[in-house]
């Protein structure tokens, strides 16, 4: 299904929407991300992948929002990494507009193996770290054009966002609160990007809305078990978390049916 508007859902359909939201807020709020990733790929096969990319807007900014407010954080975060989170909003209509002239399972199968890779490096604690302060801004850049760029073709914030984030040294709070930041103004770039392109109807809006409330209930228990678990054992639980993700991604972008 290509079309920007649903037909009229059944009981399955909704079923699993709302469980697919719960599952994805689930992780998101384990581990700062997930919640793109999960969705898109459960309900893309099911509804298609714009009306799965429109269904996620509401969810997806306010969790978001919540993310990007919670820590302590925020003004440290803005301070370093401003360029990088300029260019990844600015930066996610570039993909959005020129979507049609590449094949969106072929992009989002690679950004799944590039999740997938970068968590088997975590596991095996190979990190890139940006040591010198004036690498920053210009690498930050750079990530965040092709962040954008990637957001606006697949619906997913994460590649390379995350990679740079963690680079930069972050605490597990900062970097879970930079996460939510990038991908709160991603949100915004893609929504205004669908909304360009007559891709938002009323039905998807509605829906978009109704599953708010799986999404945080999702969240609020992942929240719970992150505050209990010490920084270490997050680590692992992101990397195994971002393993998992990116297989599961690729799988279900290139999976003909």
């Amino acid at each position: 299904m290509t079309s920007s508007h649903l037909q009229p859902l059944d009981p399955t359909i909704v079923t699993m929407i709302v469980l697919t939201f719960f599952v994805g807020g689930l992780v998101k709020g384990l581990t700062g991300l997930g919640l793109p990733p999960v969705v898109l790929g459960i309900l893309t096969a099911a509804i298609g992948i714009q009306p799965a990319k429109a269904l996620i807007l509401v969810p997806t900014f306010l969790t978001n929002v919540l993310q990007a407010s919670s820590g302590g954080h925020g003004r440290k975060v803005v301070r370093i990494t401003w360029p990088f989170l300029l260019a990844a909003t600015v930066f996610t209509a570039s993909g959005a507009f020129t979507l049609s002239y590449f094949r969106a399972d072929v992009m989002s199968a690679l950004l799944g193996l590039g999740l997938a890779v970068y968590g088997v490096l975590g596991l095996f604690r190979f990190r890139v770290n940006i040591r010198h302060r004036k690498w920053h801004h210009p690498v930050g850049v750079l990530s965040g054009a092709t962040n954008g760029f990637l957001t606006g073709m697949t619906g997913s914030s994460a590649v390379p966002g995350v990679f740079y984030l963690q680079s930069l040294g972050l605490s597990r709070d900062e970097l879970v609160q930079g996460m939510g930041i990038l991908f709160t103004l991603s949100t915004v770039g893609l929504t205004w990007s669908l909304q360009a392109q007559d891709l938002l109807g009323a039905q998807l809006a509605v829906m978009s809305a109704v599953s708010l409330a799986p999404a945080f209930l999702g969240m609020s228990i992942g929240n719970r078990i992150r505050k209990g678990i010490s920084e270490e054992k997050f680590r692992k639980v992101l990397f195994i978390s971002l393993l998992l993700l990116g297989l599961y991604v690729a799988v279900q972008s290139l999976n003909p049916w």
